[in-house]
């Protein structure tokens, strides 16, 4: 049975074990308009239990929304801190399971090029990035976590880079020289 998805709405994912960011973007002609965003928290349960519960949130959202896309951040891991990254491992594993089971297609991207994209500067900070997707989007990004910031910035990257969408380019380019 095919589902029927929306084309041009895209899920992107800040993969996380405690708290995951997810957000739904679409494009209304040169600029990318946000649907829905937020976060799922698991809370301080053992690990499967969190797993499974970011399972049963993200498909529920999958479900709901219908996006045609996938977009996940990539991990980074710091060689001083190599058991994060194995824990964000399984979290993002849940994740790319629960594209696979909906039937979409997932891109990664790394978080340099996500800075890359929405600010002009691979390096940039989280914070400038929050700023720069709520100067993006036209509104207030909440300032508590990143997490939404961050999977709106890889769903904005995905609707710019993998659908070669030159009106973005130029919409984002216009926004971070008017910022």
């Amino acid at each position: 049975m095919s589902i029927s998805r929306e084309s041009n709405l895209v899920i992107g994912i800040d993969p996380g074990t405690n708290i995951t960011g997810y957000a739904l973007v679409r494009t209304a002609g040169d600029c990318p308009i946000l649907v829905e965003a937020g976060v799922i928290r698991p809370g301080n349960k053992p690990l499967p239990e969190r797993l499974n519960l970011l399972f049963e949130e993200l498909n529920s959202i999958l479900n709901d929304f219908k996006p045609s896309r996938m977009a996940v951040e990539e991990l980074y891991s710091h060689y001083k801190h190599p058991q994060t990254s194995i824990i964000m491992g399984h979290a993002r594993g849940v994740i790319l399971m629960t594209a696979a089971r909906a039937g979409m297609e997932v891109f990664s991207y790394p978080s340099t090029e996500i800075k890359k994209i929405i600010t002009g500067d691979g390096r940039a900070s989280k914070e400038k990035v929050r700023r720069m997707i709520g100067h993006i989007l036209k509104l207030e990004l909440e300032s508590k976590y990143f997490d939404v910031s961050d999977a709106l910035g890889v769903a904005i990257t995905d609707l710019t880079q993998s659908r070669n969408r030159p009106e973005l380019h130029s919409y984002l380019s216009t926004a971070q020289v008017s910022r």
